[in-house]
C-alpha cells in the first residue's frame, strides 16, 4: 500500500505538567485539537497539580537534544514550539541541535516563572536563553512578568509593553508578542513587534475564570500549529488567540483539582488534518 499522505505535525520542546493542565501536556492538547500530530521532547518533569509547582527535575541536555533530532529527522514537524527550557546547559544542547534545522519555524514561550510564583531558572540561564536561542526563534511569547525580566523595565500598561518590545527585539528576537494577561482591568492588549518594526496591537475582552492555568502554553502552541498549517504569523496569532478565548469560556464553569484549573481544549476537537506527500 502506497502512503499518499502525511498529518501537520509539531514538536514541543517543554516540561511536563503531572497536573496535566500546562506545559507539554497542554501543548500535545492543543495540537490535536487543531488536527495537528503532536510530538515532544521533555526537558523537565515538573511535579505540580492545580495548587502551584512542588518540584522540578531536569532531564539531561543530551537527552533533550537526541529527543529533538529524533522527532525531527524522522517525523518532520512543520513547526516547533519551545515552553521551559530549565537550565543554561540545556538551552546551549537545544540551540545546538536546532541550527542544524533552520527551514522549521519556532515559537518560544520563554517559561521563567510559574503561574505560582515558582522560578523555574536561575539568571545564567535567562542570559543563555536570549544569546543562544531567542535569535532563532521566528517569534517570542512572554508574558508581563517574563518580559520585564528580559528588558529589565518595569511594565504598568500598553505604552511601557511597547518599549519592552523595542528592548527585547534589540536583543536579537525576530519578533515578539508579549501577552497582557497579567494587567489589570478587562481589556486585554497583546503587544506583537517584528525586528523590521511592524508593530500590531491585539485586543480581546478578559473571561472571568479561575480555570486559567496553561494559557500561555496554549497560546503558543497554538500559534506554532496554525504556522505548522501553513498560515502566515499574523493570521496564527489571531486564529490562536480566538481558540485560547473560547477554550476558556468553555472551561470556566468546570471544577479540576481545589486551585487554577486548565482551559477547556477539546471544545471543538478537529480531524487530523492530511495533506499530499
Amino acid at each position: 500500500m502506497i502512503e499518499k499522505y502525511k498529518y501537520h505535525a509539531v514538536l514541543s520542546i517543554a516540561g511536563s505538567d503531572s497536573g496535566g493542565g500546562a506545559g507539554i501536556q497542554a501543548d500535545l492538547k492543543t495540537f490535536s485539537a487543531l488536527g495537528c500530530f503532536g510530538t515532544s521532547a521533555i526537558t523537565a518533569v515538573t511535579v505540580q497539580n492545580t495548587m502551584g509547582v512542588k518540584a522540578v527535575h531536569h532531564i539531561p541536555p543530551v537527552i533533550v537534544a537526541q529527543q529533538i533530532s529524533t522527532v525531527v529527522d524522522d517525523i518532520q514537524p512543520q513547526a516547533i514550539k519551545i515552553g521551559l527550557i530549565p537550565t543554561e546547559e540545556v538551552a546551549i544542547a537545544v540551540a545546538a541541535v536546532l541550527k542544524l534545522y533552520p527551514h522549521i519555524p519556532i515559537i518560544f514561550d520563554p517559561v521563567m516563572v510559574s503561574s505560582s510564583g515558582y522560578k523555574l531558572m536561575d539568571d545564567d540561564t535567562i542570559v543563555a536563553i536570549k544569546t543562544a536561542l531567542f535569535p532563532l526563534a521566528a517569534l517570542v511569547t512572554p508574558n508581563i512578568d517574563e518580559a520585564m525580566l528580559i528588558a529589565c523595565i518595569p511594565i504598568t500598561g500598553v505604552e511601557d509593553m511597547k518599549q519592552a518590545a523595542i528592548e527585547i527585539i534589540e536583543q536579537g528576537c525576530n519578533a515578539v508578542l508579549i501577552k497582557g494577561g497579567h494587567l489589570q482591568g478587562n481589556q486585554l492588549c497583546d503587544v506583537y513587534l517584528d525586528k523590521n518594526g511592524i508593530c500590531r496591537l491585539f485586543e480581546s475582552v478578559a473571561i472571568e475564570s479561575n480555570n486559567t492555568h496553561g494559557t500561555g502554553c496554549t497560546l503558543s502552541s497554538a500559534i506554532a500549529a496554525f504556522v505548522a498549517l501553513g498560515h502566515d504569523m499574523r493570521t496564527a496569532i489571531e486564529k490562536a488567540k480566538a481558540y485560547v478565548h473560547e477554550a476558556i469560556e468553555h472551561g470556566k464553569d468546570v471544577k479540576t483539582g481545589e486551585g487554577h484549573g486548565p482551559l477547556n481544549h477539546f471544545f471543538n476537537p478537529q480531524k487530523m488534518i492530511k495533506y499530499s506527500r
